[in-house]
């Protein structure tokens, strides 16, 4: 399947209609979105973008959504280390990448010899495939060049963020529903092209929230330290950094994974410096 959204104009905004049927509670908040003189204008409040919204900071910028503030029950009881369940409240917006970064935004920071590692592809193409083989150390010079490159404050999401963004109002096993069905991921046994590798980001529909490939393709790293249980975990959003921080948390699952590591809730670790053919990250950014 193609990218079904277009990509916005540098300084123009796009808003994105949330579909909330699944009863995520929002937080009540008040926005103002403009533009002056033509010009591309990036406020620098949490009121200068609204939900839906999906901005770039620079021309060849990741491009981004802006997540609205809200609570949600995260964790499930499929397994130990997804439990115990608990209300997290995501206190204010902030905004997240649309995709999973790129081989193609990966290069620019090694064109800039900011980033000194140039992951390998395996063969099959860079471009708008998502960056593989980076570890978490990896993935942090790249956020660290990128908030360098526009002056805004990048981050990898904390994984309550992640799972709140991926659910996108929803409480079922995926996104889209409770069975995985065919064709709606890139995994091992979700069906449709039977190719043992990433595919472009954006290959399939987005979440309601307007983000691509949290099922899949590449599984994703978060700021957290890994812990085997929710036990003591921050109830606010916020990264969980006690617990064994020589381990860090992905999620999403990837290409290379059973459906089951898809699922929204599903999560799994690895030492912060291991390059894994199927690992990458998502970015996500403070809205000051």
């Amino acid at each position: 399947m193609g990218k079904t959204m277009t990509r916005p104009l540098v300084g123009r905004s796009a808003r994105l209609d949330f579909d909330l049927s699944g009863g995520l509670k929002l937080l009540p908040v008040f926005f103002l979105v403009y533009c002056v003189g033509g010009s591309p204008t990036f406020a620098q409040t949490a009121s200068s973008h609204e939900p839906g919204e999906v901005f770039r900071d620079c021309a060849d910028c990741e491009e981004l959504v802006v997540v609205p503030p809200g609570e949600f029950d995260m964790g499930s009881t499929e397994k130990a280390s997804e439990g115990p369940g608990h209300h997290v409240v995501i206190g204010k917006a902030f905004a997240i990448g649309r995709r999973e970064v790129t081989f193609a935004e990966w290069d620019q920071c090694l064109a800039a010899s900011f980033c000194k590692h140039s992951p390998f592809d395996q063969g099959w193409g860079r471009g708008d495939r998502p960056v593989i083989n980076v570890s978490w150390i990896d993935a942090k010079e790249f956020i660290a060049w990128l908030s360098q490159k526009t002056g805004q404050p990048y981050r990898l999401p904390s994984e309550a963020e992640w799972e709140y963004a991926a659910r996108a109002g929803t409480s079922s096993t995926y996104w889209w529903g409770k069975d995985v069905g065919v064709g709606r991921a890139k995994c091992e046994d979700c069906g449709g092209d039977p190719a043992h590798q990433t595919v472009n980001t954006g290959s399939f529909r987005p979440n309601a929230f307007g983000l691509y490939d949290t099922a899949g393709n590449a599984a994703e790293w978060v700021e957290d330290c890994w812990n085997t249980s929710y036990r003591g975990a921050p109830n606010d959003g916020s990264a969980w950094t006690n617990g064994d921080c020589s381990l860090r948390v992905l999620r999403g699952g990837s290409f290379a994974n059973k459906a089951t590591y898809l699922r929204s809730a599903a999560r799994f670790r690895y030492d912060e410096d291991v390059r894994y053919y199927a690992n990458g990250f998502r970015v996500a950014r403070d809205l000051k």
